[in-house]
């Protein structure tokens, strides 16, 4: 089915017709530094419990698709849903909280990574699909956002869908209208899962998913076309508290979300809820020398988001620990970091840090938006001195990124965690000046 105007149509037509051309240039090296991140925290995470459970589930024998950091190579779907799982299995992949809520990248890196081998898509043609995702999952989550995610959806999974069947329809001059409205009967995700091997299988299950839709529109699969919008649609059934906005579609092609809200690279691999409180923490301790011993009293206010997504005071795994604000404080005091080898086993009960664990409260400032990442942290000492700092945002935003030095040196040591062997430095030249490749399939023979 075929419809002439609405929220699909408007998209659809975006989608099909938005050309190498039509990107700004800027919002072009946007998107060749989130791929290049995201293949970084992909490599280290295909050694990660999630990696590793979402590759042992698939056909490794065989296939024509790259397994990123393994030597192993799977039928495209397969390959597709391992690396997004991969991808997000360390919680170290880039967020756009600003755009939607969500993890943007995530779920549109493997499948275009997967077809581009396949196709032998050049590097401008991945960064154009990729744009088009990344827009579409903007304008498909403003009309229901905050509301979508308070009422217990991951984004990443439900949004990032979209943003995976728009990008894959984009890259192989597919039919958007088909593929979206496809893709609106697939989209799931509980944050009741978080700390959990499921939060990342939704990306990658959300990757997979919107691969699929796209590949079946392709054979003719057809789908009602108010799929998205119409009366017990997708707007209706996933949005929360609350009725549509569609007051608050951007104009697409005009307001660029890429370049105007962007995407946020992540300094610490853990919930970007806890970024602004670490980096804040981590300062105090510097400046005022603090030892674990001794503090008193840790007390951390941040937002209700927050308080909704950190439900691990005291974790006993490396993955519920990224979902706990006691425990990265008590990192960020007593180690002064926060780095991957915080959620190894072995580390979360390091006594340093444990006592540090048991004297930090969140608390949450009514005041402060929901989705809020700003962070007030007051540190209390034996000797009843109180010092605190406030952080407005996470380092790593978009109107405050990484350094290019910064975000290859998080590859490389993301790259050092990978279960196979990579060439990191070919890859890593390759992928940050992804607009000069001719063969995406030539850059994943280093992957």
């Amino acid at each position: 089915m075929t419809d002439t105007s609405g929220v699909t149509a408007d998209l659809a037509a975006f989608v099909s017709s938005l050309s190498d051309d039509d990107v700004p240039d800027d919002a072009h090296r946007l998107a060749e530094r989130a791929i290049l991140d995201t293949v970084g925290v992909t490599l280290a995470g295909a050694g990660a419990d999630g990696g590793e459970i979402a590759t042992a589930t698939v056909d490794t024998g065989i296939g024509e698709t790259t397994i990123l950091g393994r030597d192993e190579r799977a039928p495209l779907s397969d390959a597709v849903f391992a690396n997004a799982t991969a991808g997000h299995a360390l919680d170290f992949d880039d967020v756009a909280l600003a755009a939607m809520d969500g993890h943007p990248s995530v779920p549109m890196v493997a499948p275009l990574l997967a077809v581009g081998e396949r196709e032998g898509a050049t590097g401008r043609e991945l960064l154009t699909a990729f744009v088009a995702g990344f827009e579409a999952q903007n304008y498909l989550s403003r009309p229901i956002s905050p509301g979508h995610y308070e009422g217990g959806w991951h984004a990443t999974a439900t949004i990032g869908l979209f943003g995976a069947a728009a990008a894959v329809a984009n890259l192989l001059g597919l039919s958007p209208e088909r593929t979206l409205s496809i893709a609106a009967s697939m989209p799931a995700g509980l944050k009741r899962n978080f700390g959990t091997t499921t939060k990342p299988i939704h990306a990658g299950q959300a990757a997979r998913s919107g691969t699929t839709a796209a590949l079946l529109a392709a054979e003719g699969a057809t789908a009602d076309s108010r799929a998205i919008d119409g009366d017990r649609g997708f707007f209706d059934l996933y949005r929360g508290d609350g009725e549509p906005d569609l007051e608050r579609l951007p104009d697409l092609g005009e307001r660029w979300a890429l370049l105007e809200d962007g995407i946020d690279v992540k300094k610490y691999p853990c919930c970007y809820y806890t970024h602004a409180a670490i980096y804040a923490a981590i300062g105090l301790a510097e400046e005022c020398d603090l030892g674990a011993d001794e503090i008193d009293d840790v007390v951390v206010t941040a937002s209700r988001g927050a308080a909704d997504a950190l439900a691990h005071d005291d974790p006993d795994t490396g993955l519920e620990a990224k979902f706990s604000m006691p425990y990265l404080i008590g990192s960020a005091i007593a180690r002064r970091r926060v780095g991957l080898a915080a959620f190894d086993e072995e580390a979360i009960d390091e006594s340093a840090v444990q006592t540090v664990r048991e004297r930090v409260s969140l608390t949450v400032d009514e005041d402060l938006p929901y989705d809020s990442n700003a962070a007030r942290v007051a540190v209390t000492t034996r000797d009843g001195e109180t010092d605190e700092r406030t952080r407005e945002r996470p380092p790593g935003t978009h109107d405050d990124p990484l350094s290019d030095e910064e975000l290859r040196e998080k590859f490389r040591m993301c790259a050092e965690r990978a279960p196979g062997s990579v060439a990191v430095d070919d890859a890593l030249a390759a992928l940050d000046d992804l607009r000069t490749v001719s063969d995406v399939g030539d850059v994943l023979e280093s992957l």
